[in-house]
């Protein structure tokens, strides 16, 4: 493992150490997996790369004008060099095809996971200390995520107002304020949910887990995502969950979430109705919920990014798949007799599983895999 001693705390230096010092100080091998959007510019090696979502091109007013330059220009780029392109939900991958022009035969769709320890259903007595604690009703239903348009707050808000006041459940908001806020504070006055509607802000992940199991239902309204993890995380924890019909979340929820069309309030408001009096519904939601969240895991998506890695490097000329595993000297792992190809695969298969397991969101994964490399790397030691 090697640290890069130049300072990346602003974006621009970010792009220089990515497109620069990287690329200068990476050491022979064989493979380079590229963990979000962009590789370096010259880098010779073969490479993989992988894309979590085009919110840059579809919802472009997040970002200054240079930023989504460089996004939208240096992932079409990357993408185009990359041997394989990793999309996290066939949506993304759809969307490589037709915003960027990857060509589909190239893409490797990887579906995330969720730590299967941490998210699932709690004991009734550790979420009615937390409930307590945290002063929150007996009913209820949660939103999770940044604050920002995408997330559609404003249109579930509209609805959630059309609701008679004895239909209402309160609705709490998990999450911190991101950008063009104003329009859902302005809806919650305008429609006086303030003694309905409580946002809690930013939370600790390791209390999520307490949020899901607290609420009767979790909505997720929101117009795009890359995958939609909160969709998946609220369903192994056993609350049931209504969501958008769009992008990546029906390939997550399944049948086993309510999909509704995220513009148009009268379904939702109707929706809301149903789940507030329908304890049948409910508990075939809980149950089904639980089925489909045990479909996706991080071994499986380390399995489908190693067998993205195996493609290409036989592309590339270095096949992994030409010996079976079962040959590997396995009390030996550090043999150097064992044969370059399947060396690597060892190494790959470990990280990737590492990596695959801890990272959470985009943002985060060039430092959970290097944390992960050098915990490994030590173990082996």
């Amino acid at each position: 493992m090697s640290r890069s001693r130049f300072d990346t705390s602003s974006s621009w230096r970010r792009i220089l150490w990515e497109q620069v010092f990287q690329a200068r100080q990476l050491r022979q091998f064989d493979l380079y997996h590229a963990m979000a959007f962009v590789a370096p510019l010259y880098l010779k090696a073969p490479m993989v790369v992988t894309v979590y979502d085009l919110s840059f091109l579809l919802f472009p007013g997040r970002l200054s004008a240079a930023r989504r330059w460089y996004l939208h220009n240096f992932t079409a780029l990357t993408c185009r060099r990359a041997l394989r392109v990793l999309a996290i939900s066939r949506s993304t991958g759809k969307d490589l095809a037709r915003l960027l022009g990857v060509n589909p035969d190239n893409i490797d769709v990887t579906p995330l996971g969720y730590d299967r320890s941490v998210f699932r259903p709690l004991p009734a007595t550790t979420i009615e200390r937390f409930a307590a604690r945290q002063g929150l009703p007996a009913r209820f239903w949660l939103f999770v995520g940044t604050l920002e348009p995408r997330k559609n707050l404003a249109m579930l808000l509209r609805a959630y107002a059309r609701l008679p006041r004895s239909q209402r459940l309160p609705l709490i908001l998990v999450g911190g304020k991101g950008w063009m806020t104003d329009d859902v504070f302005a809806i919650i006055e305008r429609e006086g949910l303030k003694d309905s509607v409580r946002h809690v802000g930013f939370v600790p992940a390791a209390d999520l887990p307490l949020w899901y199991n607290s609420a009767e239902a979790f909505l997720y309204p929101s117009l795009y995502e890359g995958f939609g993890l909160p969709v998946l995380e609220a369903m192994a924890c056993g609350t049931p969950v209504v969501t958008a019909d769009v992008s990546s979340l029906p390939e997550v929820a399944g049948d086993a979430g309510l999909c509704l069309p995220p513009e148009d309030t009268e379904p939702w408001t109707a929706a809301l109705v149903n789940i507030k009096g329908d304890l049948g519904w409910r508990e075939e939601a809980r149950e089904r919920g639980l089925d489909r969240a045990r479909h996706f895991s991080w071994e499986r998506t380390a399995a489908l990014t190693l067998d993205s890695y195996r493609k290409a490097l036989a592309a590339h000329g270095l096949p992994l798949d030409k010996q079976e595993s079962d040959a590997i000297p396995q009390a030996q792992p550090k043999d150097q007799t064992l044969s370059r190809s399947m060396s690597v695969e060892q190494e790959l298969f470990m990280y990737t599983m590492e990596f695959m397991r801890q990272s959470r969101y985009h943002s985060r994964v060039n430092a959970t895999f290097l944390g992960s490399f050098r915990r490994l790397r030590a173990e082996r030691r």
